[in-house]
């Protein structure tokens, strides 16, 4: 497997013959000219996870990628005939990978804004590492995780639960995402409290160069 952050909550993920980006959204552009996707993935209808005016050029450069998402988005976002609603619980195949949907609901923000839907994602293929990207959400602790993708802050999100959330999910490996609000000394000490306070060991993969484990 290899991971490539490419800026708040996008990823590519690369394994078992496919290429897979996870939340192509309007905090970051390094994902706007990218090209050979297997598929193209969205946890839920926020900008900054789905960028409502560069997705359509990406789905163009890419016309064989699969598109699946959260199924609010389909409403939210204009994709054309592109898209297919992945709900939580269900599942699907990209040859030798599986994405399983896990989750429902969003993080509360504020008790008078209503919660939508949000879908936390687990890829793996046989011999690879599993990985968890949750978007904005951290209810949801699923088994077997061996990368966490953490998300490092959002105003639905506090410190003490993002430590209690890697802690829950306790995989070997993770790295911050979800940073695009905080300044140089706001992800170091995120970081470092991560690091310090988990058994995850953490990755600074902001470089936006591929991990590969």
């Amino acid at each position: 497997m290899q991971l490539t952050h490419l800026g708040h909550a996008a990823v590519l993920v690369e394994v078992a013959d496919r290429r897979i980006l996870i939340d192509p959204g309007n905090f970051s552009s390094a994902w706007h000219n990218l090209r050979d996707l297997d598929a193209v993935l969205v946890t839920h209808q926020h900008p900054d996870h789905i960028d409502p005016e560069q997705v359509g050029g990406l789905l163009a450069n890419n016309p064989q990628a699969a598109v699946h998402v959260e199924p609010q988005v389909l409403k939210a976002v204009d994709l054309g005939e592109r898209g297919e609603p992945l709900a939580a619980d269900g599942s699907i195949d990209l040859g030798a990978v599986r994405v399983d949907a896990v989750g429902g609901l969003h993080a509360v923000i504020h008790r008078d804004i209503p919660q939508i839907g949000n879908v936390g994602l687990v890829i793996s293929a046989a011999g690879e590492p599993t990985l968890f990207h949750p978007g904005d959400s951290l209810a949801t602790v699923p088994l077997g995780i061996d990368v966490l993708a953490v998300p490092a802050y959002g105003p639905w999100a506090a410190m003490k639960e993002t430590i209690d959330f890697a802690r829950a999910v306790n995989a070997a490996d993770g790295f911050p995402i979800h940073d695009g609000l905080l300044h140089e000394r706001g992800v170091k000490l995120i970081y470092g409290r991560l690091e310090a306070m988990t058994a995850t060991q953490m990755h600074d993969l902001r470089a936006g160069k591929p991990w590969t484990l």
